[in-house]
């Protein structure tokens, strides 16, 4: 008899400790939260990732590290975070990669319906950028000479589907141009290509470009986006130069696994703001490049799937595989 009565007692105890409720969102985090980043240690998202989790340690008093897990474009990070448990400890940086993928590779997972948005952190706009022999000084300088000749410009890349090509094809969609399509292994080798007057142009992140047009091995002749980049401000953009809608280039966001909890989420995406207005974030995240962007996750959410729209079609209309 007592031992049936202690051996329920032990059963309530289990079933109590089961059911019990997960800890609150002001207690959020408990132990340390993961900041996947699918590709390599150095880029601009491992960059961006690293200050905003020192940042966000500092306000919420806990750990938060930066784990690269590079391969297959995003692909596997990305992965190993749909997998996860949607508590708010393993989370995402995303990037406009996030977007491209599903258009180029059959996904073991949803890119938009297996993941909650939480907020976006930066962007870094694409700008163009030409041989230092081509005969032109600005954009529709450019425009007008492949116009004259289709077909015989060359353009690199760092690689088919990347960022570099898409962003190309985009720009030529827009223009009207025929430039033809030379890929590479990296941004690295593209630009030395174009340097060296072998391809006659490049469309690379502006950090990537800027220190080559400074040596004078590259003319840069327009940034993308909807104003001129605080970067380098005396450089005008495509929608200036008579190229509407030329908005392209790295964004960099935060997701979470699908069902993660809201009020965790809403913790998160209040606390980036905060750290997006700390005295000295901008500014060193403006050495590399990149600007604040802004947006609640919802913003955040509705921006990645109209992302994911646009590059659809420019990858379709493109014919890249």
């Amino acid at each position: 008899m007592i031992t049936s009565f202690f051996r329920v007692l032990a059963l309530a105890a289990v079933f109590m400790l089961g059911v019990s409720p997960p800890a609150k969102a002001q207690d959020y985090p408990t132990k340390p939260v993961r900041f996947i980043v699918p590709f390599a240690p150095g880029g601009l998202n491992d960059i961006v990732a690293r200050l905003f989790a020192d940042h966000l340690g500092r306000r919420l008093n806990g750990s938060f590290i930066v784990e690269n897990r590079p391969g297959a474009g995003g692909v596997v990070g990305s992965e190993a975070v749909a997998q996860s448990a949607p508590d708010g400890y393993t989370l995402l940086i995303a990037s406009v990669a996030h977007a491209v993928n599903p258009s180029l590779h059959k996904l073991p997972y949803d890119s938009l319906n297996a993941f909650d948005p939480v907020a976006s952190f930066v962007t870094s706009p694409n700008a163009l950028a030409v041989a230092p022999d081509l005969p032109v000084q600005n954009l529709q300088e450019f425009i007008a000479m492949a116009k004259a000749k289709p077909g015989a410009l060359f353009y690199a890349s760092g690689g088919v589907g990347g960022s570099l090509h898409l962003g190309f094809e985009l720009f030529k969609s827009l223009a009207g141009i025929d430039v033809v399509h030379v890929p590479f292994k990296g941004a690295g080798p593209a630009v030395i290509n174009v340097a060296g007057n072998h391809s006659q142009a490049i469309i690379a992140t502006i950090t990537t470009l800027v220190p080559h047009h400074r040596t004078k091995k590259l003319r840069l002749l327009a940034i993308g986006g909807e104003k001129r980049s605080q970067f380098m401000p005396e450089l005008p953009t495509f929608e200036e130069q008579g190229v509407k809608g030329y908005d392209a280039g790295n964004w960099i966001g935060l997701v979470a696994p699908v069902g993660t909890p809201r009020e965790i989420i809403d913790k998160l995406s209040r606390e980036i703001a905060e750290v997006q207005k700390t005295p000295g974030v901008a500014e060193k995240l403006r050495g590399s490049g990149a600007e604040m962007l802004t947006m609640t996750s919802e913003e955040f959410g509705r921006y990645m799937q109209a992302e994911l729209e646009r590059w659809g079609k420019v990858i379709k209309q493109a014919g890249v595989k």
